[in-house]
């Protein structure tokens, strides 16, 4: 059954879509536009656009069709919740593990076995990620949040969309890299040779990694690196082109015998919880196969 809600604007000047979101917890923006667009919502009794300004005392009324059923399965899979509370999980994910479901990869996910616990997770705009607000490579290691009901999931992708999440990743990188502190900032987009590989292009998005050197180690570099922007494969993508490709990272230039996998770790997380507005940091150590990896290089002649 449909659900509708009835709201009446209290100043004047507010977009439609962003006064609907602001007044309506389980609506995003993003939802909010999808609805006015789609003939859900009046204002004065009226179709409009989601630009539109409100005037104070004008009524809207907005209709929420019910969410549409889920085809995905609950599994019984093994997580790591390090922090849980009503509105969200922060999870250390292990590398190997795809956050949701895609072609190739339909089970056996992180929102799978999530949903095993939450079987209420909050669809936003993308039917396959209950849930989720961000994402991590599939041999990624680390921290990532899911959010367990719609208010938390808006807000939680407000703060993404604003860049006031700090995210701190652990990576060791081919060579010496210098100067100790920086940033990398070029354009990402689809690799012009091949469309399963991202690169720096003219015409791609615009990224921004910043970097500083933790220590150096035999022919290589750990580094803390903190993405501003959040484009597929960033990381990995901007190291690779100035020179320093993410060891173990076979696609951008870095394999070694070192890892089977990418030498990447979402070791911090800072945000706001979604209720308090608390700010509050979780951390993830380096998991075995990694702290193995530095170990070896520790032991490696410096090249």
């Amino acid at each position: 059954m449909d659900k509708v809600v009835d709201l009446v604007a209290g100043k004047t000047g507010v977009r439609l879509d962003v006064f609907i979101a602001e007044e309506v917890p389980e609506i995003s923006r993003t939802s909010a536009k999808k609805l006015i667009d789609g003939g859900f919502v009046t204002v004065n009794g009226r179709l409009a656009k989601a630009g539109l300004r409100l005037s104070a005392g004008d009524r809207l009324t907005v209709v929420v069709p019910p969410p549409e059923p889920s085809s995905l399965n609950p599994e019984d899979i093994p997580i790591n919740i390090l922090y849980e509370d009503d509105d969200l999980l922060v999870v250390d994910k292990p590398a190997g593990m795809t956050v949701h479901p895609a072609p190739g990869h339909r089970s056996h996910t992180l929102v799978n076995a999530v949903l095993a616990r939450l079987p209420d997770l909050p669809f936003g705009d993308d039917r396959v990620r209950p849930g989720i607000v961000h994402r991590l490579d599939k041999d990624t290691s680390g921290l990532i949040l899911v959010a367990k009901n719609q208010s938390a999931l808006g807000k939680l992708a407000d703060q993404f969309k604003a860049r006031t999440v700090a995210k701190t990743y652990l990576v060791l990188v081919r060579g010496h890299l210098s100067p100790e502190r920086g940033f990398v900032d070029a354009p990402i987009g689809r690799h012009p040779g091949n469309h399963k590989k991202m690169a720096v292009v003219a015409r791609g998005r615009a990224a921004r990694t910043g970097y500083h050197v933790v220590r150096y180690i035999g022919g290589y570099t750990l580094l803390e690196v903190k993405p501003e922007t959040g484009r597929t494969h960033q990381i990995r993508v901007h190291l690779a082109a100035i020179g320093h490709p993410v060891a173990g990272d076979a696609t951008y230039g870095g394999k070694t015998d070192l890892l089977a996998r990418q030498f990447i770790h979402a070791h911090r997380l800072g945000l706001k919880l979604p209720s308090s507005g608390e700010h509050v940091e979780f951390v993830s150590e380096l998991p075995a196969d990694l702290e193995q990896a530095l170990r070896t290089v520790e032991c490696q002649p410096a090249k």
